[in-house]
């Protein structure tokens, strides 16, 4: 049932839809957005074996605090989303309750957020296609070559048709997801159903590990409010995106727990250590007896890896159409077509960005490992930036539509507080200087470029 305390402010704040097709997205096509931008097959692949290195047998406890803290943003965005739907995402959210300067910020942290990950997830998709090229071809594929052809790809299907990109990257995460679970459920069936007590007890946990551990499982989940991008396309946005929200939040949590339980429960039957192997599905699958199964989860990381990069397309440029709006862009990224429904110019612009991320990196011989995880960590900076201001604006915004509520405001007080300690652990965890330093700099550098920019179209619109 639609809340009834809804009013004028969310009807307003939903029917402009900036040219795009409006309606055509259903609940499932708009969770697949959602889903895609985390990318869920990457983390068994790439993030728990990194996870472990620092929390070892608390890596399953590592998920549900990182859950808990997605739930908690989850919570505060689908508030919002009952009462707003653009294709501004949080930036709409935040831009339309607190002082403008604060909805600049969210705009600039929110477009570095999805263009850095795109950019980490297309080199994801690089370090696949070198080890399949090799494996079957023999051939050492162009990194360049390859990236072009991703990110090519990738806004060719974002701009055919939304309806089809969103299809796209349902089906590709619903087969990957698929064949990890029958992995999981053939180590179970091969090593038999038993608990293991070391990771229920969180034996030999290293309290001062779980701060850079959890920093490293938020990675996992950041994309999962993406929805929130397809206001303007999502059928009954004020239900839909909501909902979606908070069950990929759900979902992919409860994904995440069993995976890292299951990885580490595997290699503690063979007598391996998880964060020593980069392929550690294609090992367990190995030892299960359906090797070939693995080589189906590299793939199937690879071209989960391609529909993250489409999701971060998708949100980007529905965030530069906003910004264009608000002058914070060139109006020419407003255009959408008639035929397709799509943002053109904005699809461009955000699939150049991600492109040139990576190839700036991989024409200076930075791995494509090393970009994962360089442009992954500058684009938490981002999603925790935009996470809080949400959170921050939400108890305004609800009291401006006449829905305030006492509960609510203390959870995205709470809310504010968890991303500003996670920020912490971030910057204190740090293991050496581009993370401890490097990366905040230049995160701290882009943001006070775009503050500028704000200011400066401020003051044209002025005169």
């Amino acid at each position: 049932m639609a809340d009834p305390t809804n009013t004028a402010y969310a009807e307003q704040a939903s029917t402009k839809n900036y040219g795009l097709h409006a309606g055509v997205l259903g609940p499932m096509e708009t969770l697949a957005q959602s889903i895609s931008a985390v990318a869920p097959t990457a983390t068994p692949s790439l993030t728990i074996p990194l996870v472990f290195a620092l929390a070892g047998n608390a890596t399953w406890f590592v998920y549900l605090l990182a859950t808990i803290a997605i739930l908690l943003v989850g919570f505060c965005v689908s508030r919002f989303a009952r009462i707003s739907a653009s294709p501004g995402s949080l930036y709409s959210y935040t831009s339309s309750t607190l002082p403008p300067v604060f909805g600049a910020i969210a705009a600039w942290a929110l477009l570095l957020a999805y263009v850095a990950t795109g950019a980490s997830v297309a080199a994801g998709a690089l370090y696949y296609a070198v080890i399949l090229a090799q494996q079957f071809l023999h051939w050492s594929a162009p990194a360049l070559l390859v990236l072009a052809l991703v990110c090519a790809v990738a806004a060719y299907i974002a701009w055919r048709d939304v309806k089809l990109s969103a299809e796209v990257m349902l089906w590709i995460e619903a087969i990957s997801v698929a064949v990890i679970l029958i992995i999981l459920a053939a180590l179970v069936f091969h090593f038999g159903l038993h608990l293991d007590l070391d990771q229920l007890r969180l034996t030999g946990i290293k309290f001062n590990s779980l701060g850079p551990a959890l920093v490293l499982a938020i990675f996992s989940f950041v994309g999962f409010e993406s929805a929130t991008s397809l206001g303007a396309e999502a059928r009954d946005p004020l239900r839909t995106i909501p909902r979606s929200v908070l069950l990929c939040a759900v979902l992919i949590g409860a994904f995440f727990m069993l995976c890292s339980y299951s990885q580490v429960l595997g290699f503690h039957a063979i007598g391996g250590k998880l964060s020593d192997t980069t392929s550690p599905l294609h090992q367990l699958a190995a030892v299960s007896g359906i090797a070939p199964l693995g080589v189906a989860i590299d793939i199937g990381a690879m071209v989960s890896m391609f529909a993250c990069v489409l999701a971060c397309i998708n949100a980007s440029s529905r965030l530069l159409i906003k910004m264009a709006h608000e002058r914070l862009m060139p109006r020419t990224l407003e255009r959408t077509g008639k035929h397709h429904g799509t943002p053109g110019p904005a699809i461009a612009v955000a699939a150049a960005l991600i492109f040139l991320g990576t190839i700036v990196l991989t024409l200076r011989q930075v791995s494509p490992l090393d970009i994962y995880d360089l442009a992954g960590s500058l684009s938490v900076f981002g999603f925790l930036t935009v996470y809080a201001l949400m959170a921050a604006a939400l108890p305004f915004a609800r009291r401006a539509a006449g829905q305030h509520s006492t509960g609510i405001a203390a959870i995205s007080a709470i809310t504010v507080i968890v991303m500003l300690l996670i920020a912490v652990f971030d910057l204190q965890s740090a293991s050496d200087a581009v993370h401890g330093r490097t990366i905040p700099e230049i995160y701290l550098v882009y943001i006070v470029l775009g503050l500028l920019v704000y200011l400066i179209r401020r003051k044209e619109q002025k005169t």
